[in-house]
């Protein structure tokens, strides 16, 4: 994959050379040469979409049950979007995942996925669709205006909030824990209610069996797990410790914001005392594993790692960076080498199979089935 990212990288500059010679050159400034010139930019859009979107096949599950795919929109008339200023409800796009061929009878524990900041809720469909396989049925939110892109069941397309965008690039801990906490409870805040209405929706719907989506009757709402990554772990932590029917919860590399009560006038974050009441896997790469005893926001996370037990997991997974938790490593392996910063030296595909083979061991501990 790295020789094929050089080849077509140095195919990109060598486009871009002759580009530049046909234009500016005066002895091309003729029909034919603009023709070679516009040719050529056409086929570095080609080989820059080549670099950052390689065709890469689906892994393959491992296990039973093939897989059917079920889409709906769940609309919040408690809450008006705070990201427009329209008046409209939030509304969430949801994509559950599930076992194909049912037994009779036989229910399945549902997991739900939170994506990280800027994600989509097929970030991690390579762990969807393997959990799947195994008898889970997973459901995946698109947060509105806090995912790259979505689509409304009016059909409108929205992409992220630039008042999100502007969040996000300010958020500075360690130099402005103030500013962050006030950060943090918003987005918190704004998660566990995503969280929360799809969870709600998804027991009233099985409870009152409900037609809408072949799904609903097959979920065991007494099994529900919840899976995170990034700023969806966070917030997967936060209602893990706020509902009392969530089996376990699993967080891919991100600090117990919702756990952050306030901030002491030495700029420290006072957190929740309690244990953490359920089953809990923390997964961290080399972007964080260095620094959790460090960085502010990862205090809690720190002090999990001294008293690990049976309920309380810590995976550290050497030679990949943040976005290599997620299937962009599978989708677009030059993109994430940039975005984690060349911490990225692993095979994508190892990756998120140790990664689907950790996640399924636990759950298959914690949930009952």
């Amino acid at each position: 994959m790295k020789t094929r990212s050089l080849i077509l990288l140095s195919a990109i500059i060598l486009e871009l050379l002759f580009i530049i010679y046909c234009v500016f050159q005066k002895s091309n400034r003729v029909p034919l040469g603009y023709i070679c010139a516009f040719l050529s930019f056409i086929l570095l859009i080609c080989t820059g979409w080549l670099l950052l979107f390689p065709k890469v096949p689906l892994i393959e599950t491992t296990g039973k049950y093939d897989i059917s795919e079920e889409s709906t929109f769940y609309k919040d008339t408690k809450r008006v979007e705070i990201y427009t200023s329209d008046g409209s409800y939030r509304e969430l796009p949801v994509t559950f995942w599930y076992p194909q061929k049912q037994e009779e009878n036989q229910k399945y524990p549902l997991i739900l996925f939170s994506h990280g900041s800027f994600g989509v809720k097929e970030s991690n469909l390579t762990l969807y669709r393997e959990l799947a396989s195994h008898g889970y049925i997973v459901v995946s939110i698109d947060h509105t205006y806090q995912c790259f892109s979505t689509k409304l069941s009016n059909g409108k397309t929205v992409r992220v909030s630039s008042e999100f965008m502007k969040e996000i690039a300010s958020e500075n801990p360690q130099k402005k824990p103030e500013e962050s906490f006030i950060h943090f409870k918003k987005w918190m805040d704004i998660r566990s209610g995503d969280i929360n209405l799809v969870l709600d929706t998804i027991i009233e719907n099985v409870s009152n069996k409900s037609k809408e989506l072949d799904v609903y009757k097959y979920i065991d709402t007494t099994q529900i797990g919840l899976i995170g990554h990034s700023l969806g772990g966070s917030a997967v932590l936060g209602v893990g410790r706020q509902r009392d029917d969530i089996s376990a919860v699993i967080s891919l590399e991100a600090p117990f914001l919702a756990d952050i009560k306030s901030v002491d006038e030495k700029g420290n974050f006072i957190f929740e005392q309690s244990d953490y009441p359920i089953p809990v896997l923390n997964i961290y790469s080399d972007a964080s594993w260095k620094n959790l005893r460090n960085w502010k926001q990862y205090e809690e996370n720190a002090k999990l790692l001294d008293i690990e037990s049976e309920t309380i997991q810590n995976v550290y997974l050497k030679g990949i960076g943040h976005f290599s938790l997620t299937d962009l490593s599978l989708s677009s392996p030059f993109l994430t080498m940039l975005l984690d910063g060349g911490h990225t030296k692993n095979n994508p595909q190892e990756t998120l199979i140790e990664i689907n083979e950790i996640c399924l061991s636990f759950l298959n501990k914690f949930m009952k089935k």
